[in-house]
């Protein structure tokens, strides 16, 4: 079966992470980057924590918790504060383009620390998922907010922390359970947040609509997402776990489609069809 598992685990992970590019950009004009990280990280921990104790599997040593600690703010604190700010400024196509950013960077970082070797098929597989990305969002780039290029850059630096996350966490990963090692790292990160977050002033009212939002980011894109995720790379490498991240506009297309009513043209079925062409390319041993 090999690296199956894994990958299988990351497409679903991406897939349903493709919503949170929705969900965030939602309420990004309401609610403080910091404030929606903590809320939707503080959520997704309160439900893997009580599940980490119930299931028993090994949690950190004590030699990897400074270490865990680390990477959870990294994953949890310092990405969700970029993405959330990058979404208040850039538009959901922009933002899952710039993010798509995320396979190459996390390629280069493998390979620049010696985690992973690239080979001619990944890097292939990697420019056709990126080129199938820009297709199918060509349609919506044009349609885009003054200034939004400070927010794809926001998202392109969360893409370079998120790759830094991929190669690190490894081994960390491998070593402990995953559901223990998903469920520190998303406190520590929710902690981080917060404390981030009261400068802010705290969290402005909000109707019941928006309180659907925050509770499905963290039960469904903060819990299920990264711990889909953390399990894609104990048991795949990090750059075929980093190109299912092209999976994210597929979703946003099904869901445009199927909630919005917005069409779906000749070119957005090309670009898809080249972002599942590459991820199976990169995917193959």
């Amino acid at each position: 079966m090999g690296e199956g598992r894994g990958i299988a685990a990351a497409l679903l992970s991406s897939g349903l992470g493709g919503s949170a590019i929705v969900a965030t950009r939602h309420l990004s004009g309401a609610v403080d980057p910091a404030v929606l990280g903590c809320l939707r990280f503080a959520v997704g921990a309160a439900i893997l924590l009580p599940i980490a104790l119930l299931a028993r599997g090994p949690w950190p040593a004590r030699r990897d918790w400074p270490g865990t600690i680390l990477l959870g703010l990294v994953l949890f604190g310092i990405f969700p504060w970029l993405f959330n700010a990058a979404l208040a400024l850039t538009s959901a196509a922009r933002g899952a383009l710039a993010l798509s950013t995320l396979p190459p960077l996390t390629m280069a970082m493998a390979a620049l620390l010696g985690v992973e070797r690239p080979s001619l098929r990944k890097s292939a597989g990697v420019a056709m998922a990126m080129t199938g990305v820009a297709l199918a969002l060509a349609a919506d780039l044009g349609h885009s907010p003054a200034g939004a290029w400070r927010g794809d850059l926001l998202m392109i630096a969360a893409a370079l922390v998120m790759a830094f996350y991929n190669v690190w966490s490894r081994p960390y990963i491998r070593r402990s359970a995953v559901l223990p090692h998903t469920a520190v790292g998303m406190a520590a990160g929710a902690g981080f947040l917060f404390l981030a977050g009261v400068p802010a002033g705290g969290l402005p009212p909000l109707p019941a609509a928006d309180w659907l939002a925050v509770a499905y980011l963290g039960v469904v894109c903060a819990a299920l997402v990264f711990w889909l995720w953390a399990f894609a790379l104990a048991h795949a490498t990090p750059t075929r776990v980093a190109i299912t991240v092209c999976a994210n506009p597929v979703t946003a297309s099904i869901l445009g489609l199927v909630l919005l009513g917005e069409p779906v043209g000749i070119v957005l079925v090309a670009g898809l069809a080249a972002v599942g062409g590459g991820i199976a390319l990169a995917s193959r041993d």
